[in-house]
């Protein structure tokens, strides 16, 4: 098992490396041209740019860590490890990058079994670095931060991530909206789930909930929330918010009230 300098190692190493692939991306949205888009899916947006990123992260990863295995967005590498796997989404927010808007990152986590021990979330645009190890804290740009003091949903913001496929649960998602629009600060939708969970991190909202997301999207996130004080469970109030496809992350104030609410909603 890796022990905590070498887990600060991989840190730092981690960190280089989502900072020289988003210098990557943000040289390639200067002349990206829309034409180059692919459709994975309904929705489901990709470019070269994506693809490239991912390369460059797993060519890199490998030489700093070859014996972990890989999990990735876009299926640069495939191959499981039994102990240590990269959680890689390369470009978090590609609708965003493709059309433009300034909120797109780069995520990378660290898994040693069913664990997140490492993450790192680097906001392309605004060149803010959030990361953590497990137990060591959370920062950003190499500042300690933490989740918010708000006391209730009174007190909150709120970001989500609009569903754009599977609509099977869009009403109660809908009801949800309707609900946090009229007993909160307001709502928030900066389209990468990463970048949403690294904001509640920091202070800045304190609440987030989506589903349809995949442990690309999500696992990096969760830990530095953790890390920074905060809260993170599915909505049943449970642990398989990395796999499950369904994630609340709060500054662990609210999270009782919001898990209520989302449970009256989402139980019905």
């Amino acid at each position: 098992m890796l022990n905590l300098a070498e887990l600060s190692k991989l840190l730092d190493q981690t960190q280089n490396i989502a900072k020289s692939v988003g210098a990557f991306i943000r040289k390639e949205r200067q002349h990206f041209d829309v034409k180059n888009v692919e459709h994975k899916g309904f929705n489901d947006l990709v470019s070269y740019v994506d693809k490239e990123a991912e390369r460059q992260i797993v060519e890199q990863l490998s030489a700093i860590f070859p014996e972990a295995g890989f999990i990735t967005e876009e299926g640069t590498n495939t191959t499981r490890s039994e102990v240590y796997n990269w959680v890689i989404d390369p470009l978090d927010g590609t609708t965003n990058f493709i059309h433009g808007l300034p909120v797109f990152s780069v995520s990378i986590a660290l898994m040693e079994k069913e664990e997140v021990i490492l993450g790192v979330v680097y906001e392309i645009n605004m060149h803010e670095c959030f990361y953590a190890i497990k137990g060591g804290g959370a920062f950003c740009n190499d500042t300690p931060i933490r989740v918010s003091k708000a006391p209730n949903l009174g007190a909150s913001l709120i970001a989500t991530g609009f569903p754009y496929y599977n609509f099977e649960l869009i009403d109660r998602y809908l009801a949800t909206l309707k609900s946090l629009m009229q007993s909160t600060h307001g709502l928030r939708r900066f389209g990468s789930a990463a970048v949403d969970l690294a904001y509640v991190a920091a202070g800045r909202i304190e609440g987030f909930f989506e589903y349809n997301l995949n442990s690309y999207d999500v696992a990096a996130g969760a830990l530095i929330v953790q890390e920074a004080g905060g809260k993170v469970t599915d909505f049943s109030g449970g642990k398989n918010y990395i796999f499950g496809r369904e994630i609340l992350a709060t500054n662990k104030s609210i999270h009782q009230e919001f898990f209520e609410e989302l449970d009256r909603i989402w139980s019905a």
